[in-house]
This record gives C-alpha cells, structure tokens and sequence, in this order.
C-alpha cells in the first residue's frame, strides 16, 4: 500500500525500513532531514512537510510526546490539513488519553478517520519487525491498515473502536515495566549490599520464578548497570508515567505505586541521567541504599 511516515527516530526509522522490506510505498518526513534521505537509497520518497507526507490518503507518526505529535498533526501543513477526506491517521506514539481524544475529534470533523497503534518494544525489536502492535479505531480504518500494521510486528491485537484504548493499553503496558525497574533496582541493591551476585539472583529467576524476556533483558542492563546508550530514555520514561498517572486521575483510579515511581525517575533527571536508558531508575534505589552506583 501507500502511505506515508512521519517520525523517524531510533523507533520510526526501523519501523519505516521494514514497511519498505514489505514492499509499501512510502512518502517520508522527519524534523531532521537526514533521517530522511537515510531511506530515500531504500526506496523512499521525500516529503517536505508533514502534508506532504499524507497524499496517498494514509499516515503513520512515530514522535516523541504529545507536544510532537501536536505540532504535526495541527500546524500550517500538518497532518489535518495534508490528509485527503476519508483519510487515515495511525499513531504509533505513546501520548496522553486526552490528546487520543482531541485527535479523534479533529480528525472526524474533517472526513478523516484516526487509529491509535502504540506498540510495544524496544529499538532491536524494532529493527527485527518484533514489535507487538496494539491498535483501537474505526473497524473498516484498522483494517484498511492492517497490512502496514502487521509489517512491523510479530502480534497485532485490535481492541475496539475507541481508540483511548489502545491508549490505555499502552500507558498501563509501560506502568508495568516501569514498575518492575523499580522493584528491580531495590532488589539489586538489598542483593549487592548483602553480598550477593545480581547476576546470579537474575538467572534464578529467569530459570524458575518469572521466565519472562523483559525480566531477562532489563535484568541484565541493570545488573550489568549498562544505561548508555539508551534504548528508551529515562526522560521519556518519566513522561510515560506522568501520563499513566493523568489518566488514573481521568479514571479515579489511584495509582500509588506510579507516583514512587515517578518521584524516582524525576531523581534521576535531577542527577543528570534524563538521557541514560529508563532502567536507571535501579540506580536510583542504589544510590539510596548508600551505593556509590
């Protein structure tokens, strides 16, 4: 099919070459232009503004925060104004409930249709098309994108019309990981100040308790303390649980655990590591427990 792309970051330019392995068409935009005449050898073509990009009648953004993804979408030749009446717009962005709403809107008073597709997965998953892809929008607009859908990932779930959802899925998704970096890190510091192998503790674990990919790999970046470069910044991180927790407050749903979590990775910031991988928040919890790392 063709489409275009805008948003080509350490997750949307991995994302565009594998739609372009596919076989899709792609018209391709991003802020920094080199990224986008990195894809132009690849069968790309070059879009000179976030219109331009949604000729074809279908666009997928990949950018970094609700501001981004404002700035794109509602700006002077922006995605609102560049996409044809009956159009599609698949968000792949982690954003906020409220922003998902606003863009649903905006985009049906204009014939269009918007589809919320956050995925799940760092860079090398992404690299490897093992991304797993939640989508929730208009029925005829998912399946109008789910071939573009399933070239990124290894799993497509579709889970509704409303596209909050998927959203929400995202947010609660991240909530999780979130959680278990916290709970990681003051393991690891009771376990190295008791004399005890991370290392060790981790292959325990991995070999009984959790047998889970995301206990093996952010367990082994923690206890490696391996945060540069980041696969998801700690800065990012942080604005993901700020959203978790404006979309608790949406819900009345409180969420106790996400402000510690918060608190933690706001620490991080503070101490210079807002662009250190989001699994330092362990180093946080060390630094805590008095451990110099």
């Amino acid at each position: 099919m063709e489409m275009g792309f805008i948003g080509l970051g350490a997750m949307g330019q991995p994302m565009a070459r594998n739609l372009l392995q596919a076989g899709h068409a792609l018209k391709v935009h991003n802020r920094t232009r080199a990224r986008a005449e990195a894809l132009a050898g690849h069968g790309a073509t070059l879009a000179g503004t976030p219109a331009a990009a949604c000729v074809a009648g279908v666009v997928a953004t990949m950018l970094a925060d609700d501001p981004a993804v404002e700035e794109v979408v509602f700006s002077e030749n922006g995605v609102l104004q560049g996409l044809p009446r009956g159009g599609v717009h698949v968000s792949h962005s982690t954003i906020s409930t409220n922003l998902a709403r606003r863009l649903t809107e905006a985009h049906r008073q204009k014939g269009q249709s918007f589809v919320a597709a956050p995925v799940f997965g760092r860079p090398e998953a992404a690299q490897a098309a093992r991304l797993v892809v939640v989508a929730a929008g208009p029925p005829e607009a998912v399946e109008r994108c789910r071939p573009a859908l399933e070239a990124i990932g290894r799993k497509l779930f579709v889970i509704g019309s409303e596209a909050t959802a998927a959203n929400t899925v995202k947010l609660a998704g991240n909530f999780l990981i979130a959680s278990m970096l916290e709970t990681l890190g003051e393991a690891y510091a009771l376990l190295r100040k008791s004399g005890v192998d991370p290392a060790s503790f981790l292959e325990i674990l991995n070999g009984s308790v959790f047998q889970s990919p995301i206990y093996e790999n952010y367990g082994k970046i923690v206890a490696d303390q391996r945060y540069e470069p980041a696969g998801f910044k700690l800065r990012l991180g942080l604005k993901d649980v700020r959203l978790v927790l404006a979309a608790a407050e949406e819900a009345a749903a409180p969420m106790p655990i996400a402000s510690l979590i918060r608190d933690n990775l706001l620490s991080g910031v503070a101490q210079g590591m807002e662009d250190y991988d989001w699994s330092a928040v362990a180093r946080v919890a060390a630094q805590k427990a008095g451990l110099k790392s």
